[in-house]
């Protein structure tokens, strides 16, 4: 018995002349039918030489007018291309589709699983959940549902709809801006809110999100360097107990890596943080007073400002902290001094404080037009990522109420691209909140590095309550938690693997064939996947693999670069100014001064610094 899949010259000898022969004999058909198709066109009769291996040599002899006299060159060879191209061209397509198939992975969706997906399905849906789209013959495709991606290999292109919410996860320099975050937001149609802590994505989209509408940048820690120009009122979101429990909980999570795992003191802060903004927002009292109530326990102000807004159970629980034994109370505002800790810093206090001069923003009118909110902050020590969260949160919710408003669903939908969710965005419900937002218009993806990650900041609990209830996954490169990608491999599935076998006997050769399973992609091969690729998990589905598609390699990129250059330029200049705050001063309009770690025009150890934008 042979090894399987293997022969000898013996075996393959009868096919290779089969094959000689009928290759032969299909283009001495194609010559004779062709020449005499030319010879008929041209007016010379309709005759041709017999079909016959004498003609073969008369052929090779005398050439075509041999066998056609009269007849002009010229037509004869025109007639034998066009019935070869006439043979060649379906040949050609069938071979296209057969190369198609054969670089797809067996197991994995194809064009007609993913069907609801390619642009019909994906437009028919969209009109269905759309009510501006009805009585419209043309529909952009970005009208129609969120960019994914190309189908592997060939394509086409494919959308998630607008009642789905979608989860990422790929490791760091795998595409997550360019070829998801950026795409989203310049083909966005409604509303925009993207958190983030770096300024990419910031510098890229702007000036194209300037002609949607009012871009708010929210920058209290410099991410980009942006002058403050708005201002958010915190407290505003803190009238009810729901709310100001929702604040109190953003700023907690901020410095509680697994929310599900909250001891003693971190619950006790939450509630006294629930009642003194309460107490805050029930009376108008700035944030500053609020931070002084923290400074001292034994401030009885919030515990009257609370019966005298009729919130009774509210004020004796807040007495009941305050009397109780000095080292628990003691410990208690500590923790919640701790969570708080970043609206010590006046810059950040600025953006949430009430200014005069400047414009309020007003999540629940941001929600309804196509203005773009941008929540930048660092992560690590002295994060705002508390304040970010309440702001995306506030956001979010106000799309829910706008919502149900219009009858369940926003028209056009939102679009909240939460990058960086595990650092600066933790929404301690957001797995629970997660299903609800696809169903009302509002199109969450939240981007994170690893499965890990996640769970880290909302629990083992959490995270498969976020992984279950997105209903579109892409998984990118650079996934290495060995245990998450074994299970991936086991969701993508088997299928199964045939296996010749040969055999020789007395009686001659037999083949048989066996039958094996393989996973569709091994674990090796998901952490392997390239950079720009991904595999999609779609809700109902099976697994395909696809190809983002990077906003700069899209039509128009040209202008978009352009922009994002003038705005990376414009940033490095606020980045300057407020390190070295005395530059461009001087009368004149601009200087050049050396600013290490910031490059020069040439790539010089300087900045050059025109006047200030601020």
């Amino acid at each position: 018995m042979s090894a399987p899949g293997t022969g000898d010259l013996h075996e393959q000898l009868p096919w290779a002349i089969v094959a000689i022969a009928g290759t032969g004999l299909t283009m001495f058909t194609v010559v004779w039918t062709g020449g005499t198709l030319g010879s008929g066109l041209s007016g010379n009769g309709w005759a041709g030489p017999p079909f016959a291996m004498s003609t073969v040599s008369h052929l090779v002899s005398d050439g075509p007018a041999g066998l056609w006299p009269g007849a002009p060159a010229v037509a004869v060879y025109g007639g034998m291309l066009a019935l070869l191209a006439l043979i060649a061209l379906p040949v050609a397509l069938v071979l296209r589709l057969a190369l198609g198939r054969s670089g797809r992975t067996k197991g994995l969706a194809g064009r007609r699983e993913l069907a609801a997906m390619c642009p019909k399905g994906i437009e028919a849906r969209a009109r269905e959940l759309r009510p501006s789209l009805n009585g419209r013959d043309r529909v952009h495709p970005d009208e129609t549902g969120n960019l994914l991606g190309d189908l592997s290999p060939k394509g086409p292109e494919l959308r998630s709809s607008y009642e789905d919410v979608e989860l990422d996860l790929m490791a760091p320099r795998a595409g997550k801006s360019t070829g998801i975050a950026v795409p989203r937001v310049l083909r966005a149609q409604g509303a925009v809110l993207l958190t983030s802590n770096k300024s990419d994505v910031y510098a890229v989209t702007r000036a194209e999100r300037e002609k949607a509408g009012t871009v708010w940048t929210f920058d209290p820690q410099g991410i980009a360097h942006t002058p403050r120009a708005m201002w958010w009122n915190l407290l505003g979101e803190c009238h009810t107990i729901e709310g100001a429990r929702r604040m109190a909980g953003h700023f907690v999570a901020s410095v509680n890596d697994d929310t599900a795992k909250k001891d003693f003191w971190i619950s006790a802060a939450q509630n006294t943080l629930t009642a003194l903004f309460l107490a805050a927002a029930r009376s108008r009292t700035p944030i500053t007073e609020l931070l002084g109530w923290l400074a001292d326990p034994a401030d009885r102000t919030p515990v009257d400002l609370l019966r005298d807004a009729g919130l009774v159970a509210m004020a004796e629980q807040l007495q009941g902290t305050v009397r109780g034994a000095v080292e628990t109370r003691d410990g208690i505002y500590e923790t919640a001094r701790q969570t708080v800790s970043c609206l010590l810093d006046p810059e950040i206090l600025a953006w949430v404080s009430p200014d005069p001069h400047l414009p309020e923003f007003r999540p629940d009118l941001h929600v309804l037009g196509q203005d773009t909110l941008y929540l930048l902050s660092k992560d690590g020590g002295g994060s705002a990522a508390g304040v970010i969260a309440g702001l995306a949160d506030a956001t979010l919710r106000a799309g829910v109420v706008a919502a149900e408003r219009m009858g369940g669903r926003l028209d056009p939908p939102l679009t909240a691209v939460l990058d960086e969710a595990a650092n600066v965005c933790r929404i301690s419900d957001l797995p629970d909140l997660y299903s609800h937002f696809g169903s009302r218009g509002i199109n969450v993806v939240t981007l994170l590095q690893s499965y890990r990650q996640g769970a880290r900041v909302w629990g083992e609990i959490g995270m498969d309550a976020l992984w279950s209830a997105a209903t579109i996954k892409l998984l990118g490169a650079g996934l290495d938690d060995a245990d998450f990608v074994q299970k991936i491999s086991t969701l993508v599935g088997q299928h199964d693997v045939r296996t010749p076998t040969i055999s020789r006997g007395k009686e001659g050769t037999s083949r048989s064939y066996s039958y094996r399973q393989e996973s569709v992609l091994p674990p090796d091969r998901i952490r392997a996947l390239p950079k720009g690729t991904a595999l999609l998990l779609a809700t109902g589905v099976k697994p395909a693999l696809i190809r983002l598609r990077p906003w700069y390699k899209e039509p128009g990129a040209g202008a978009i670069s352009a922009a994002a250059k003038a705005e990376t330029a414009a940033i490095t200049e606020r980045a300057a100014r407020r390190l070295l705050p005395g530059l461009g001063d001087a009368p004149g309009g601009t200087e050049t001064a050396g600013v290490p770690g910031l490059p020069g025009a040439q790539g010089a150890p300087g900045v050059t610094l025109s006047k200030p934008v601020y």
